[in-house]
C-alpha cells in the first residue's frame, strides 16, 4: 500500500431511485443522519460545540518572547495578524471560533498560509475541513524528502497539493499523531438518540400532548366510513388548540389510549443521562449548558477552572505549538519567539482575591506595580518598574546582624 491515513473514495454505480444516492446528498432515509454539520441539528451538540469554539475566540493569541524574562514582541510582524486580523476578510476571533468548530466535527481543522514575495506571512486562510485528504507518500514516490501531502480539492473540481509548511493543521482525538478523530463518530448512537428524543418531543407538542389509542365500535363500517371518522376524531382532539378540552363521541364508540406516557417511559431520566454524555465525551461542564443541579454558588468558579485545566489547556497547546513551529523561522525560535493563548479571562479570580496576590506579589519582590497595573487595564505610574522588597528582610548570612556591638568582631 503506498499511501496510508488517505480518506478513501469509492467508486459505485447507483441509480436515481437508489437509498443510497439519498445518503450521499445528505437526505434522511431510515433513521437520523446526525454526520457532518448535520450533527448540530442536536441540541446538546450544539450547544457543547459552541462553548469550545467560543471559548477559544474569547482568547487572545499573542507572540511573546524569552530573553531571561518574558515579554511581548509587539514589534514582530505576526504580532497583529494572530491577535487582530489573520486575513483581510474576518477577526482573529472569528477565525479561530470557525477552526475549532470544525476540528470538533470534522477531527481536524485547517488554515493555509499565504506568504508575500519576501517570504513572510501575509495570511492565514481557514478551509473547509471535508475538502482536505492527508496523504502519506511511504515509498517516495514522489520524489520529494517529504512524504506527508494535503491535497486540497477545491470547489470548482480542482486539487491542490500542500507541503506541511504551507498549510496549518489543528487535530482533535488522535490515534496516530498525523489526523484526528471526532467525538461525533464515537457518540453517533447517543447523538442520535437524543435527536429522536427532540423530535418525540416537537410531536408530541404538535399534537397537543395528546396520546393516541383505539378507538373502540360494535358494529360494521366500510372503508369510506373508517376514514371519515377517523378524520373527523383527529381534527377533533389533534393540535395544541384542542388540549385540555373535552372530546364528544358518538354512541356505541369508547377510546382506549395505548401509548405510555412521557414519565412512565422514563422519558426525562433517559434524556438527561444522553445529555451528560454527550457533553462529557466533549469535556464540557454541566452547570456551562444550564444545568445548575449540582452546581453552588462557592463550586462554579472551581468548575470553570476545572474546565480550563481538563479541557482547554489541551486544546490551546495544540494551537500553540503548531503556530509557532508553523510560522516562525528557526532563527526566530532560537531568539526565543513563541506564541501563546492569553488565558486571564478564564483563570482571573474575583477582584479580592486578586488584589491579595498581587500585594502578596509586589511585596515578595517579583512583580512591579506597573505589571500588575498592566494586568488590570491601567496606565503604567512613574516608578513603577522597579521591584520592590520589604527593609525587613535581610540575607541569611545577616540574621542577627542588628543584635552586634559596634566593637564586636566576627
Amino acid at each position: 500500500m503506498i499511501f496510508r491515513n488517505r480518506i478513501e473514495v469509492k467508486n459505485e454505480t447507483v441509480g436515481l431511485q437508489d437509498q443510497k444516492l439519498l445518503e450521499w446528498l445528505g437526505i434522511q432515509v431510515d433513521g437520523i443522519n446526525v454526520t457532518g454539520e448535520n450533527a448540530l441539528k442536536e441540541s446538546t451538540v450544539f450547544a457543547c460545540i459552541r462553548i469550545l469554539s467560543e471559548s477559544i475566540a474569547k482568547l487572545p493569541i499573542k507572540v511573546y518572547r524569552d530573553m531571561g524574562g518574558v515579554k511581548k514582541a509587539v514589534e514582530h510582524y505576526l504580532y497583529n495578524i494572530l491577535k487582530i486580523r489573520p486575513n483581510p476578510y474576518m477577526s482573529s476571533s472569528d477565525f479561530f471560533r470557525s477552526l475549532e468548530t470544525q476540528r470538533n466535527i470534522y477531527g481536524n481543522s485547517y488554515a493555509t498560509i499565504e506568504f508575500d514575495r519576501q517570504g513572510k506571512v501575509k495570511a492565514l486562510w481557514p478551509v473547509n475541513s471535508s475538502k482536505v485528504e492527508i496523504w502519506v507518500d511511504k515509498k517516495g514516490l514522489l520524489s520529494s524528502d517529504n512524504q506527508l501531502w494535503y491535497i486540497l480539492n477545491t470547489n470548482e473540481g480542482k486539487q491542490i497539493k500542500l507541503r506541511p509548511d504551507e498549510i496549518l493543521h489543528f487535530k482533535g482525538f488522535t490515534l496516530d499523531g498525523i489526523s484526528g478523530i471526532t467525538p461525533l463518530t464515537y457518540l453517533r448512537t447517543l447523538i442520535e438518540n437524543g435527536k429522536a428524543s427532540e423530535e418525540y418531543i416537537n410531536k408530541f407538542f404538535k399534537n397537543g400532548m395528546q396520546t393516541k389509542g383505539i378507538v373502540q365500535y360494535i358494529g360494521d363500517l366500510d372503508a369510506k366510513a373508517e376514514n371519515v371518522f377517523r378524520d373527523k376524531f383527529e381534527q377533533m382532539s389533534s393540535g395544541l388548540k384542542n388540549a385540555h378540552r373535552i372530546s364528544l363521541l358518538p354512541l356505541g364508540y369508547q377510546f382506549q389510549p395505548i401509548s405510555l406516557s412521557m414519565a412512565d417511559a422514563q422519558f426525562l431520566e433517559n434524556t438527561e443521562l444522553t445529555i451528560r454524555q454527550i457533553a462529557s465525551a466533549f469535556g464540557i461542564k454541566m452547570h456551562q449548558l444550564n444545568d445548575l443541579e449540582r452546581a453552588t454558588h462557592t463550586n462554579v468558579e472551581h468548575q470553570q477552572k476545572q474546565f480550563y485545566i481538563d479541557t482547554l489547556m489541551a486544546i490551546l497547546t495544540t494551537y500553540e505549538q503548531e503556530i509557532t513551529y508553523k510560522l516562525l523561522l528557526d532563527s526566530e525560535l532560537t531568539k526565543g519567539y513563541y506564541s501563546r493563548f492569553n488565558v486571564d479571562a478564564i483563570t482571573r479570580a474575583d477582584i479580592k482575591t486578586r488584589y491579595e496576590a498581587y500585594r502578596i506579589g509586589i511585596q515578595g519582590g517579583f512583580l512591579q506595580p506597573n505589571e500588575v497595573r498592566g494586568r488590570e487595564e491601567m496606565e503604567s505610574v512613574k516608578g513603577g518598574d522597579v521591584l520592590l522588597v520589604n527593609g525587613n528582610m535581610v540575607p541569611i548570612t545577616d540574621a542577627g546582624i542588628a543584635y552586634k556591638k559596634g566593637g564586636d568582631k566576627e
